[in-house]
């Protein structure tokens, strides 16, 4: 029986959908101007790893996770770079693909563009302006009402007064409150504008997302998730506009995966320690930075550190190495094995993962107490439906990012010159090869199939 944490109702709930068998989920996506760092990193895993196990756990599911194509920083990122607004969201959408490749995360079902739907966000517009939640300022721009909606403020669980008094809201003049929102903008001369019933203009950020997903999901659907930081005002506005226009509920369960901290300090370009994937992977192998990411769970903050990193690369070789004699295939879950059995409880359980990689620990000290191809087999599987464990082990367990000077031809070739010297009963000089390798951090391991290597 699956228990997700509801950021609306703040408390474990059991997963019913909508539709028997199925499992409509959207989640935020990117602002593609520049590398996804950190904290995009997370949310693609964590919510990857979310449509894997509920697809693992037999439902259909249908997953969009939109890109925003239009947006502010956009506009000012393509002015600076000189370049078409077109031609710099091209790019960093090729780059966002890339990383999340990396990082084995599966393509969702749909990656809707905000510029694609403009005609479905106009309509929810006018649906707004109809009921009296929208209106015209006299600076041109259509915003919400938010007073005039009266469940705002639900998700975040805080009333007007209170965010009016504790939030950092925008005030301007021509708002009727200063937690109203703009639906709409009216268009400044050289920007990207699209024709509309209130003038030349284009969308403000939090229309973007209900209309994609209203379109694609429907107007009421199981599953939204994202970062924590969209809580509030993001997912809020959400709400307010889809039900305010469609006068139904709009999403079933919230989920939010917690903040990246760097060195327990909140991750911030203003503070020096803001880390892109693609600087990370240049470090660390890309399953390590997953892993990572798993082993923690996902509501809870997330400190990287070069030492957690260190660690969960030392972990995962672990596993490895537990399946190094054992290079078979995944195969199906039985699911009443014992310990699979217990796998799926923690994941059902809000997606513990911390509690199921402690599982494939377990699995791993079967395997190299008892060499069993059954437990192997077991580990390999369950590790899948992670997302991890997919590669040979050999692969893993010599990779390293960039490979550095000691490349795999290297090695292999002082490993040629060790056996040399062994065959001429020159121990010295072959004690001295292990010893500089080992003091690269690779290891040699001599067996009946000769010597195998590692990185440590």
């Amino acid at each position: 029986m699956l228990k997700l944490y509801n950021s609306l109702t703040r408390d474990k709930q059991v997963f019913e959908p909508i539709v028997p068998g199925e499992a409509r989920i959207y989640v935020c996506g990117m602002t593609v101007y520049d590398y996804c760092h950190l904290g995009h990193a997370r949310v693609m895993v964590v919510f990857d790893m979310i449509t894997r196990w509920l697809r693992a756990a037999g439902l259909k599911v249908t997953y969009v996770r939109n890109i925003t194509d239009i947006d502010d920083k956009i506009i000012k990122r393509a002015a600076e770079n000189k370049e078409p607004m077109a031609a710099l969201t091209a790019r960093f959408i090729a780059a966002m693909d890339e990383d999340a490749a990396a990082l084995g995360v599966i393509k969702p079902d749909f990656e809707p563009r905000a510029t694609d739907f403009i005609p479905q966000m106009q309509e929810i517009i006018r649906l707004l302006e109809a009921k009296g939640l929208a209106y015209v300022a006299p600076d041109k721009d259509v915003n919400y009402s938010v007073r005039d909606f009266p469940g705002y403020g639900k998700l975040s669980g805080k009333s007007l007064d209170d965010l009016n008094a504790g939030e950092r809201v925008e005030i301007a003049q021509a708002k009727h409150d200063p937690l109203d929102f703009v639906l709409w903008k009216h268009s400044k001369p050289g920007e990207p504008a699209w024709p509309s019933p209130w003038g030349e203009g284009r969308p403000g950020w939090h229309i973007e997302c209900s209309a994609m997903s209203n379109s694609l999901l429907g107007k009421h659907f199981d599953i939204h998730g994202g970062g924590q930081d969209l809580q509030f005002p993001h997912h809020e506005n959400e709400i307010a506009q889809s039900e305010g226009a469609h006068g139904n509920t709009f999403v079933n369960y919230w989920l939010h995966n917690g903040f990246v901290r760097i060195d327990n300090e909140k991750m911030s370009k203003s503070l020096g320690n803001f880390f892109t994937v693609r600087e990370i992977l240049a470090k660390y192998d890309a399953e390590v930075v997953r892993f990572f990411i798993l082993r923690a769970h996902y509501r809870s903050p997330l400190n990287y550190s070069d030492q957690h990193l260190d660690d969960a690369r030392q972990a995962l070789t672990r596993l490895y190495t537990a399946l190094k004699a054992h290079d078979g295939e995944a195969g199906k879950i039985d699911w009443k094995h014992p310990v699979a059995a217990r796998f799926r409880d923690v994941m059902d359980d809000d997606f513990n993962t911390p509690e199921a990689v402690a599982i494939l620990f377990e699995l791993a000290a079967e395997v190299n107490r008892t060499q069993s191809s059954e437990a192997a087999a077991l580990l390999k599987s369950l590790g899948g439906v992670l997302g991890l464990l997919a590669r040979a082990p050999t692969e893993f367990l010599q990779s390293a990012p960039g490979d550095g000077e000691w490349t795999p031809d290297r090695i292999e070739a002082e490993i040629v010159a060790r056996a040399t010297a062994k065959q001429a009963k020159n121990y010295a000089e072959a004690d001295r090869i292990r010893k500089d390798l080992l003091a690269a951090g690779i290891v040699l391991e001599d067996g009946p199939k000769g010597t195998l290597w590692r990185r440590s």
